[in-house]
């Protein structure tokens, strides 16, 4: 997760957030927006559950579609999350902090790793009680896992005034 890659620097450079932070919010964001190269050179954007761990964001998927028939044909893509809107005593304007990640994404083809990453993605959104274990047994085997391994990672923190 470089500059060396080609990617280009931040152009508002005092508003970029440290590699820490922008880790910290991809780690508690609950959702985000994941961009691949979609049909007739059309860009296909789609709001997905994730997770991160070290450089890589998971996510749950339909076994084919849109999604996944853009991945075969391209594995670029980026991820944007933003982080919760707060506002500052007396502001009547909202700071707002957002990452960007570009990689590549990959379809988990390991049975082990796949429900290892199925498992995490429940911890994070199912609620307290919830039988993780017969929701892989029951659906698990009909759900693809996407796995972003990200090359470039930016964050910026925007004062919408």
């Amino acid at each position: 997760m470089s500059e060396e890659k080609g990617f280009r620097p931040m152009r508002r450079f005092k508003q970029q957030l440290l590699q820490e932070e922008c880790e910290s919010i991809l780690a508690k964001v609950y959702r985000g927006f994941l961009s691949v190269n979609g049909e007739m050179g059309y860009p296909y954007t789609v709001p997905m559950n994730f997770v991160y761990e070290n450089g890589h964001i998971y996510f749950h998927s339909a076994l084919e579609g849109h999604r996944v028939d853009a991945i075969r044909l391209s594995p670029n893509a980026c991820f944007t999350v933003i982080d919760e809107p707060v506002k500052e005593e007396n502001d009547w304007w909202f700071h707002v902090k957002s990452v960007i990640c570009f990689g590549k994404v990959s379809i988990i083809g390991n049975d082990d790793e796949r429900a290892q990453r199925l498992r995490q993605l429940g911890e994070k959104y199912f609620p307290d009680g919830y039988n993780i274990d017969a929701e892989l047994i029951n659906n698990g085997p009909r759900v693809a896992v996407l796995d972003l391994k990200i090359d470039h990672i930016t964050g910026k923190k925007v004062k919408e005034n």
